[in-house]
């Protein structure tokens, strides 16, 4: 069980400082979301972060439907990138500038309840039924005994290969950290480039890849008692790789490299291996369609290919209802209605592979498995679903803390990456400085979690 002491706190951007903003949240005046026949009724302002077209037109397509079928609801929906939406909810929330239902990234969801952002949606879940999410991924938002979001679609880190470039230079696919180094050094001897290292410092990129290397020999980057730990051996030695593949490897532009430029590079086929989710898909379909036929998902690399395997990193993508709305039931209602069997075939049709169901039953369904993507890429959603069931999100081993937020979130170890390889910091030293300031990150929120 974890207990929270409730502070009105909040960490804020502003360009490359951190300030923690004391704010209040406002309790619901009278809410009014039917009107006197029972009809619901009021506005609605929806914030997600699903900015690929596909995705957003079947969600703007729910909306549209949604406000016929109730003709005293208004729906505005804005969309914002992952790391735009993290800026603007946290700096919006002292003034009241948040929407009334948002999708959010499972780290952020435990700095909104924390907040008192954001209220539980029990109630949703029972109506939706209970019994058909995962247990796991309604606990990522599980706070005295209630459930603070839902889950839209899953998703899990994997290692994507172009199959063709190995067969061309009689290559096998890696399964240990150093043989996909091999593979890569010998791939760049071709012309080709292995694999981008992403540093940039607007994004995660950095904590993810170290998270990877960590995760698959069994650490993790927090501890039980949830304080960064950064220079064991283990997190010395995923530090000192990835310094190594970016200065050997990489593309030197992607030093500062966010998620979708790392990404792209493999779309343009720039690159023979990446991590990603099933979304990789639709990345190279539009943007060099020749390669479809040349692309595949596999585990990621161990330490050692006889080493364990372990979760490495799951996404649960959440959707929320915040405190500050007026029309909370009318918010609820249309969270209810994106899970309608068509509608929800609609969004995850959008994606295929990319997003897999949230609630079981879906995936048993004749007109989900005859989508052609799933079809073509039946190997790939195999080895993704298997890596789903067993991750979890970033720090999110010992149970979800905002503290795996701020560690995500505040990109210190980008910055980390960037000081050993810009300016010449010895890797000791630099994960000490990195570990000292997100450690009293943490002491400055003052969360406490029995």
């Amino acid at each position: 069980m974890m207990k929270f002491r409730k502070i009105l706190s909040l960490i804020c951007l502003a360009a490359t400082t951190i300030a923690v903003v004391g704010c209040s949240a406002s309790k619901n005046d009278t809410i009014a979301s039917t009107d006197k026949s029972g009809e619901l009724s009021g506005d609605l302002v929806m914030w997600h972060s699903f900015t690929q077209g596909p995705r957003l037109e079947s969600i703007q397509k729910s909306a549209d439907e949604f406000m016929e079928k109730h003709p005293k609801v208004k729906i505005k929906i804005e969309t914002f990138s992952w790391n735009d939406f993290y800026t603007k909810w946290t700096t919006g929330l002292a003034n009241g500038n948040v929407p009334d239902i948002s999708t959010a990234l499972p780290n952020q969801v435990m700095e909104m309840i924390n907040s008192d952002a954001i209220i539980p949606l029990d109630d949703t879940i029972e109506s939706l039924g209970k019994d058909r999410f995962s247990e796991t991924a309604l606990d990522e938002a599980k706070v005295g005994g209630k459930y603070y979001s839902i889950p839209i679609y899953s998703h899990a880190q994997v290692m994507w290969v172009r199959t063709d470039l190995l067969k061309k230079f009689g290559l096998e696919v890696p399964k240990t950290w150093e043989e996909l180094y091999q593979v890569s050094k010998k791939l760049k001897e071709e012309g080709v480039y292995g694999l981008g290292v992403p540093f940039g410092t607007n994004d995660f990129m950095g904590t993810r890849f170290l998270n990877f290397y960590v995760r698959s020999a069994g650490g993790s980057l927090l501890t039980k008692d949830l304080k960064v730990d950064l220079t064991n051996d283990l997190v010395q030695e995923g530090i000192k790789y990835w310094v190594k593949m970016y200065k050997e490897i990489s593309p030197q532009d992607s030093l500062n490299y966010n998620t979708l430029q790392q990404a792209t590079l493999f779309y343009q086929g720039q690159t023979a291996f990446d991590f990603n989710s099933g979304f990789h898909i639709g990345g190279v379909q539009t943007n060099s369609p020749q390669l479809v036929d040349h692309i595949d998902a596999y585990p990621m690399p161990k330490v050692n290919a006889s080493d364990k395997d372990y979760g490495i990193e799951t996404s649960n993508i959440p959707m929320v209802v915040w405190k500050n709305s007026k029309n909370p039931q009318v918010a609820k209602a249309f969270l209810e209605y994106l899970y309608q069997e068509d509608n929800y075939l609609e969004f995850l049709d959008s994606t295929p592979v990319g997003m897999l169901p949230a609630i079981s039953g879906i995936a048993d369904l004749e007109s989900y498995k005859a989508n052609e993507t799933r079809q073509k890429f039946k190997h790939a959603e195999e080895v993704i679903i298997e890596a789903a069931s067993s991750g979890t999100a970033i720090g999110y081993e010992n149970g979800p803390s905002v503290q795996a937020g701020i560690l995500i979130n505040q990109h210190v170890i980008e910055q980390m990456f960037q000081e050993i390889i810009s300016n010449g910091v010895d890797t000791k030293k630099a994960a000490e400085a990195a570990e000292k300031q997100l450690n009293d990150l943490f002491e400055t929120v003052a969360v406490n979690i029995e």
